[in-house]
């Protein structure tokens, strides 16, 4: 990690930091990946697998700890923006699973994720229902032998293609908007599944949009009771997104120590580029909301570790904010790097590609300020706020 000094906060127990130092051994061993983004995924995800790390985002016990996929996810960005991804999508989709799946699902598609040998995906969004979940319209119904069949599609699914399980959330319709949705696991070599379209994205990654016809999904494969998915979803993603901000304070930690790097190398007017004021107050910003950044992703991590049911105003500030605090880090990072910062393929204008995806997957910063404000109104309307304000 950029700053040991996070691991002394009261946040975090010896485990955590024995944690974060064999993820911080890892990435320092890390060889440079392949360009093909496929199988530098693949790669990736086994060498995780194989050092044992995805022990945290897919855990035998069921017990996904936020404060653990936090850490991993500060350091591995830090360091390699797709190592971060392949981690946290070997989290994210088998969340779900995880956490609502039967001791059968789990034995039966959590062990090879768990080493890295298969991929997994989790695939909510669609081409017209994004941000608002109530919108999604691919469909699944039931069958007289009690299978299910999914007609539909799914886009901006990461590791699309590639993947050896899916969660999918479809309408199956036990009432209106996000009370008729329900989730499936899906294998990966579902026939009916295809890949209909492959996306490019500025930071490379598998990126897919998906084709569901008539594809059939056994009984037992609906996660929870029918009419559960917007709750499942929900409940994954409170786990899932501090873990995003905790990825933009690692991307903003490499910012910082680049932009350090250059301003104090580099000459200009008989002194450094750091000596100059504007410098000095472009890396005190920084540092600055790389803390801030850090307190409000492990506050999140830390309430949910410790048994709170929803921490979805939390989580929201908590990507909000280290999100665009990444942005700013990354655009001031290229800024300081002048030319350089903006040539094709240099570390700063990597960097700022990597993190400009933060502030739209996993709910936007838009989303987050709406989930924010709706629960400020609920808080000031509870009856304990009421009475404090008397």
């Amino acid at each position: 990690m950029a700053d040991r000094d996070v691991l002394a906060w009261p946040f975090f127990a010896p485990e955590h930091r024995v944690w974060a130092a064999e993820v911080d051994a890892f990435v320092r061993q890390l060889p440079a990946h392949d360009e093909d983004v496929d199988r530098a995924t693949i790669e990736l995800t086994r060498a995780l697998g194989e050092a044992g790390l995805l022990r945290a985002a897919v855990p035998e016990d069921g017990r996904l700890s936020v404060r653990h996929l936090c850490l991993a996810r500060d350091i591995l960005a830090r360091h390699d923006g797709l190592a971060d991804f392949a981690f946290a999508m070997a989290g994210l989709g088998t969340g779900a699973i995880t956490l609502f799946g039967t001791p059968a699902l789990k034995s039966r598609y959590l062990p090879a994720v768990r080493r890295g040998e298969a991929l997994a995906a989790f695939a909510l969004s669609e081409p017209e229902a994004g941000s608002d979940v109530a919108a999604i319209t691919t469909a699944a119904s039931r069958d007289r032998d009690g299978s299910w069949r999914i007609n539909g599609e799914k886009t901006w699914i990461s590791n699309g293609g590639l993947a050896a399980v899916y969660v999918v959330v479809a309408r199956t319709g036990e009432g209106p908007g996000t009370r008729g949705l329900s989730a499936f696991v899906v294998p990966g070599s579902a026939p009916g599944m295809t890949v209909a379209e492959r996306i490019a994205v500025a930071a490379p990654h598998p990126l897919a949009r998906l084709r569901f016809e008539d594809v059939r999904v056994p009984g037992d494969h609906c996660l929870g009771a029918p009419g559960e998915g917007f709750r499942i979803a929900m409940t994954v993603l409170d786990h899932f997104r501090p873990t995003v901000g905790a990825a933009a304070v690692g991307f903003a930690r490499r910012a910082l120590a680049l932009s350090l790097a250059r301003a104090t190398s580099r000459r200009l007017f008989g002194s450094t580029l750091f000596d100059q004021q504007m410098t000095q107050d472009a890396v005190a910003s920084m540092a600055t909301e790389i803390d801030a950044a850090a307190l409000l992703v492990y506050r999140a991590a830390w309430l949910k570790d410790g048994g709170a049911e929803r921490i979805s105003r939390e989580a929201s500030m908590a990507k909000l904010f280290a999100t665009e605090a990444a942005q700013r880090a990354a655009d001031r990072c290229v800024q300081l790097h002048g030319g350089l910062g903006v040539v094709s393929g240099s570390p700063p204008e990597v960097l700022w590609r990597e993190v400009r995806a933060l502030r739209v997957y996993e709910g936007a910063s838009e989303i987050q300020k709406l989930v924010i404000a709706r629960a400020e109104r609920d808080r000031a309307a509870a009856p304990s706020a009421r009475v404090a304000a008397a």
